[in-house]
């Protein structure tokens, strides 16, 4: 069913698909890739077993010290020869402020989890219809970062021989790092690229920029991704490169919604789709 058979000039019989098979199948691929209202309980399930499997698969990659350690080496040789070894200074620099690399400390420790969720949530009740497209994002975002984790094991800076960088959760006593203290043994250490607190932090921040009102709050969406680089350089949890790397994955992440969706997920209606009578979808705003 579906195709129909006609003869050529040859007197070939040929199978033509069927215009009802071909609408049917781009009406599902059309409705797939509409954006709908997003269902709260969804959402916070969806959230919360993707973090699970996340951080499942993140600490189930096998902690390779000896590579992970080569590799750090290897990442610190190449900023010196490209004159951007600078992390030691910044780390050793902003250590001796106590206050500020204390607020660090807790700043690299909470609002990676905050902001995201907290963007999630003003993007779900005001943005509907950019909701799906934006978190797409972000998850091919991780998606793809864990296969960096897998396939490239690296030692955050405070962990390298010799390095003499200074870890500033264990020198502070502060509950800064889940690599770092008694906490350590839950989390793998050598998971530093990509790095996405620069993954997250930079999508929050051009979430913000791209469908925020006031300027102000734009130019706070701008500066977040800026505060977070300095923050894990100078806690020595990342090399400047990790924060490139977490780029090319924010990178990969928006490519996989352009595809799906046919545009950027801020270029999308603000409001959901609504389904008429004839199966249409209209968009509305909020």
């Amino acid at each position: 069913m579906g195709e129909t058979t006609v003869t050529t000039l040859e007197g070939r019989e040929e199978a033509v698909p069927s215009p009802v098979a071909d609408a049917a199948g781009q009406g599902l691929l059309r409705r797939a890739r509409t954006p709908r209202r997003p269902r709260l309980w969804f959402e916070i399930l969806l959230i919360g077993v993707s973090y699970w499997v996340y951080s499942l698969v993140r600490n189930a990659v096998p902690e390779q010290r000896g590579e992970a350690l080569r590799n750090a080496d290897w990442i610190w040789r190449v900023e010196g020869d490209l004159g951007i070894d600078v992390e030691q200074s910044v780390n050793h620099a902003v250590n001796s402020v106590t206050w500020l690399i204390v607020g660090m400390n807790y700043y690299y420790a909470t609002l990676h989890f905050i902001v995201t969720l907290g963007v999630l949530v003003w993007l779900y009740r005001s943005h509907p219809g950019r909701y799906a497209a934006t978190r797409l994002v972000l998850f091919a975002t991780t998606a793809v970062a864990l296969v960096g984790y897998y396939f490239v094991p690296l030692a955050p800076p405070r962990l390298m021989n010799g390095g003499h960088f200074v870890d500033t959760v264990m020198v502070h006593q502060t509950w800064g790092s889940m690599a770092s203290g008694d906490l350590k043994n839950m989390s793998n250490q050598y998971a530093a690229m990509p790095s996405m607190h620069i993954g997250w932090s930079l999508w929050c921040g051009l979430t913000i920029f791209a469908l925020a009102k006031l300027p102000w709050v734009r130019v706070l969406g701008l500066l977040y991704p800026a505060m977070t680089l300095l923050v894990i350089v100078s806690t020595a949890n990342h090399f400047w490169l990790d924060a490139v790397g977490g780029m090319l994955c924010l990178s990969f992440g928006f490519m996989v919604s352009r595809v799906w969706y046919g545009t950027f997920p801020y270029a999308l209606p603000r409001g959901v789709a609504l389904r008429g009578a004839d199966g249409l979808a209209a968009p509305v705003r909020v």
